[in-house]
This record gives structure tokens, sequence and C-alpha cells, in this order.
């Protein structure tokens, strides 16, 4: 899928404030939860994710006053991050239909091992002992964070963790054009490719194809402005900087934020396993920091899409 590229050092004042803006994304995704719990009872998952990510591709059309400009290779690549996070969020819904809320948060969270491992098997880049580290006490702490350290395997799991890997190229993709074309460009691309996906196979699959009460859409409404509109946003402006393993471990801490919002909103309570759970996380994006941060160099280290 990529080629090797070259690479070079990140200054540690840009890590930091790259790794920040990682940590907001993930508290906003981390709240947009609550959001689809809500909206859950009230409408399908393509009516639901097509709504908002068209939402949230209208109101970034606003911000650059409809100015749209892609090249063809970028179009390419972007239409094809955008399929990837349709596919992703897809299973993510599908598969949480027969297995635990807990299983698929962990089994989500499994790309933070997967993200070093493609990097390492398709783009020959080495990782570095502190990220594999870090990955496994990631891991950890979302399994006991999620499930309470009771793991108890079902069908759906393996549909989860076919949307973990599809999570993976999501998380790489986004690191590779972040640093290759127009932040907004790129990310309105990818929003109006899923939207557009969700809506097509929301009108084929789901009926009534939109919410019919109040509450739904409150819930779209602030899932297409906080968590889609700016968590993706913001993702894909840290991580021109960010290198990949670092977001994929940062992004861990959403399953953190996800529990602390449902503690307060939602009154659900944390086992201490889970308590511990949290700290490993957070244990594990110190870890990360132990080496230095190295990047992709931009802008050619893609390879050219097939058809694009």
């Amino acid at each position: 899928m990529f080629l090797a590229s070259p690479t070079r050092r990140l200054p540690v004042l840009h890590r930091l404030k790259s790794d920040a803006i990682l940590l907001f994304v993930s508290a906003v995704w981390g709240s947009g939860f609550i959001a689809q719990r809500i909206a859950a009872d009230r409408m399908g998952n393509f009516t639901f994710n097509g709504s908002r990510f068209l939402l949230a591709t209208l109101l970034l059309l606003v911000l650059v006053r409809f100015r749209i400009n892609f090249t063809r290779s970028d179009l390419g690549w972007t239409v094809l991050t955008g399929s990837v996070l349709f596919c992703a969020s897809t299973l993510q819904q599908v598969g949480i239909k027969t297995t635990t809320a807990g299983n698929a948060g962990f089994i989500t969270g499994l790309y933070v091992v997967i993200i070093p491992i493609i990097l390492v098997i398709f783009n020959r880049q080495r990782i570095h002992w502190s990220t594999w580290s870090a990955a496994g006490v990631a891991v950890l702490g979302t399994l006991l964070l999620s499930t309470g350290g009771r793991f108890r395997p079902a069908i759906g799991d393996l549909i989860e963790l076919a949307g973990a890997f599809l999570w993976a190229v999501h998380v790489i993709l986004v690191g590779k054009m972040a640093r290759r074309m127009d932040n907004l460009q790129f990310t309105i691309g990818q929003f109006a490719v899923c939207g557009l996906l969700n809506l097509l196979f929301g009108l084929l699959f789901e009926f009534p194809p939109l919410p019919g009460d109040t509450t739904g859409w409150l819930a779209v409404l602030y899932s297409a402005f906080f968590p889609i509109g700016i968590g993706f946003t913001l993702q894909v402006i840290a991580q021109r900087r960010a290198p990949v393993a670092d977001a994929a471990i940062i992004f861990s801490m959403e399953a953190v934020f996800a529990a602390l919002f449902g503690y307060w909103l939602l009154s659900e309570n944390l086992l201490p396993l889970q308590i511990a759970g949290c700290a490993l996380i957070v244990m594990a994006i110190f870890i990360a920091q132990l080496r230095p941060a190295v990047i992709a160099s931009p802008p050619d280290e893609l390879a050219e899409p097939k058809g694009g």
C-alpha cells in the first residue's frame, strides 16, 4: 500500500503541541459516545452516520466558502480514506449488535498494536521499543477498562476485529494525507464520501430514512459539530506533525474519556479494575514519549492509487 520514505526528527515543541491536540480530540470523541447511545434507539446506523457526516461536510464547506480544489491523485486517496472511514464505522456498529459494548471497545482498541505492525510490513518502518511497550500497556488498559477483565468472545468480535484493522488503516491514511494536501480540503472530501455512502445504504436498508424526534436530531447536531466537525478536522491537523504510532496510543484515551463522560452524564459506575485500566492507558502515553519522534517526510511518500 505504501512506499518507504525518508524520515525526519520532529522538534519537541511541535510534537507536544500535536500530542496535546490529539488528546483533546480523544476527549471530544469520548463525549460523542453519549450522542451515539442516545441516537442508537431512535434511528438506524446509516441514517445517523450519514446525517452527521453530511452536516459536518456542509459546516466545513461554509468555512472554506465552498471552494474545493483536488488534484486527480489527491481525489483518489481522499475517496479511499472516506470509504475506509465508512466501512470501519459500519463494522463497529454491526459488530456491537452481537457482542458486548465492552468487547467492542477492547477489540477496536487493538488498532493501537495493529498500526505498528502495518507500518513494519508495508512501510518498512522501524518501530522503537518504547512504542511497542506503550502499545501493549494501552491494550491491557483498554481490556481492563472496557471489560473489567472479563473478556467473553462472541460472533460480533470477529466483525469488530475487522473494523479494528480498518481503523488502523484510516489513522495511517490520515497521517499520510495530512502532510500531502490542504487539511480542510482533505477533511471535507473524506466526510462527503463517508456521508454519501451512509446515505445510499440508509435509503436501501433503513426505514424511515430520517430520525423522527427532537432528541434524535440534537444527537445528530452535537455529533456533527463536535466529534465529527471538530474532532476529525483537528485529527488531520495534528497528524500533520504527530507520528502515526503516537496518534494511535493517544487515541486510546478515547475509551477513558468515554468512561468518564458516562460516569458523569449517565451515572455509569467504574469498577476498580476499570480505574486501573484508565491509569494504564495514561501510563502508555508517557511511555510513548520516551523516544525521539520521527515522521515521514512529505510529500512523495504515497504510492499512486490504482485508477487514481
